[in-house]
């Protein structure tokens, strides 16, 4: 019978859904896909200080606009729910106690004050810091004594007697779905805590318990869990468990190799929609971070990057995040949207100007006319000022080194004397505007210095849109009085 391949993505609800969650979540929905499996969404909300339903609420509205549903999730449900860790404090306790009673946990009433000053010491001795065991053998008069002044025990598990029973050296080796065969030798970890003295599950034993609860079969995650996965190991191992295939994928590094932040730019999944990043350009270009498709066709659908995916193919090196291939990606998918579908996506980045002063054809004439440029929708704020209200805002730059010229004059005034008769169609414009640079360029005058005039005048700029749209989307009466204002 075959395994049942079943997978999660874990997120902690401290801060929006970060990009390089997202792409974990994308990788472990992939692989899922790839095989038939099933993908889970589990909440780790434990820290209750840094936990906040703004944030969760963040981490399902953009994994569901990546187009990353879960199978079973908070909102979904599935057999074994709930999936928001905080719900589950009743579950842990349970499966303390059975380390507890097989020999592979011991209770722990070292204070926090005691346990700073082994670490010191280890410090001054230029040695690595590894707990003391010292609470490992406490008689149950001990134990008495010191629950009479108050102290209330963590839960500590034993390291050296689980890999004892399952290990024939402290070594302890696994094989990794994409950096191979990687290996910790367990005398250097030390007795970590599982439970606190409050009665808190920590983190390394909270996710074996939902791991093994949930039958996840495929783990896939950051390197910056390995460290953690030895330990977990040994735990599934103590428990009876099956321990699950473990993934561990490189990180995502800004383009000057250090860690991406937001000093290099959006890095929450929310932020790069602000922005203006279409969702579809977005996971494309997510997937390519240590992916390549067998095809070399970077461009494809999240499914037939799921029908092409094979998890033993992902770079085990470090991937950059290069904010210029995502903007030529970003641009090559706006490029394929319908002009119906773009006036659409590009509403709410033209909140400042005034679209009802245009009919649907303006608009629509508009968005034709500055669609090619745009890498991400919010370029299109930017981009056409000039197509509202009465009057231009000149630049400084166009003002004096254009319109300031004898031959801007000149070019104004005879375009405001011949334009009065002209017949204001897009076919007609463009005829006549012909004419105007040929008219010009019998007197010597170079086309883009005739042009360069009248969209000065009438954009206050050097560059952007055709200018035939431009004059019919602003019309004639508003086209002329602009370039007659900058008639001196």
């Amino acid at each position: 019978m075959a395994e049942e391949v079943r997978v999660r993505i874990a997120p902690s609800p401290s801060g929006n859904l970060h990009i390089g969650t997202a792409r974990t979540a994308l990788f472990n929905y992939l692989y899922a896909k790839k095989v038939g499996g099933t993908f889970v969404l589990r909440i780790e909300d434990t820290d209750a200080e840094r936990t906040s339903q703004a944030y969760i609420d963040n981490i399902f509205d953009s994994l569901k606009a990546l187009g990353l549903n879960w199978d079973e999730g908070p909102d979904v449900g599935g057999p074994y729910g709930p999936y928001t860790q905080s719900e589950r404090f009743d579950i842990y306790p349970k499966y303390v106690q059975e380390l507890l009673d097989k020999g592979f946990a011991y209770e722990c009433y070292c204070t926090p004050e005691e346990l700073e000053a082994e670490k010191e010491e280890a410090t001054k001795n230029k040695k690595a810091y590894v707990y003391s065991k010292k609470c490992e053998n406490l008689t149950e008069e001990e134990k008495a004594k010191l629950r009479a002044e108050g102290r209330k025990p963590a839960i500590r598990f034993s390291v050296e007697k689980a890999q004892k029973a399952f290990h024939d050296s402290p070594i302890i080796h696994f094989e990794d779905l994409v950096k191979g065969d990687l290996h910790q030798d367990t005398s250097l970890i030390g007795d970590f805590v599982i439970m606190k003295s409050n009665g808190s599950p920590t983190y390394n034993f909270a996710v074996v318990i939902d791991d093994m609860l949930m039958k996840i079969s495929h783990i896939i995650r950051g390197e910056d869990h390995i460290s953690n996965t030895f330990k977990q190991i040994l735990i599934y191992e103590a428990l009876g468990a099956e321990v699950p295939k473990f993934g561990h994928l490189g990180m995502i590094l800004a383009p000057d190799r250090s860690k991406l932040s937001k000093r290099h730019g959006a890095t929450a999944v929310s932020e790069f929609v602000e922005k203006g990043y279409l969702t579809d350009a977005l996971i494309n270009f997510v997937a390519l971070l240590g992916w390549a498709p067998s095809d070399g066709v970077e461009i494809k659908t999240v499914d037939e990057i799921a029908q092409d995916f094979r998890i033993h193919e992902v770079s085990s090196s470090n991937s950059i995040f290069e904010y210029d291939k995502l903007n030529w990606m970003n641009g090559q998918y706006i490029k394929k949207l319908s002009i119906d579908e773009l006036k659409e996506r590009l509403k709410p980045f033209l909140t400042k100007y005034d679209l009802s002063s245009m009919t649907d054809e303006q608009y629509t004439k508009m968005v034709e006319a500055t669609r090619e440029p745009l890498t991400i929708l919010s370029d299109i704020t930017d981009a056409v000022p000039y197509f509202f209200g009465d009057d231009v805002e000149i630049d400084e730059e166009t003002q004096t080194t254009v319109l300031d010229t004898e031959t801007a004059q000149d070019v104004l005034k005879t375009f405001v004397e011949q334009a009065q008769d002209w017949e204001w169609t897009e076919e007609n414009l463009h005829e006549k505007l012909e004419a105007f640079r040929g008219y010009y360029k019998e007197k010597g005058i170079k086309p883009k210095v005739t042009m360069w005039a009248i969209r000065g005048a009438v954009t206050g700029r050097t560059r952007g849109a055709d200018m035939t749209a431009i004059l019919v989307v602003l019309g004639k009466e508003k086209s002329l009085n602009r370039a007659k204002k900058a008639i001196k």
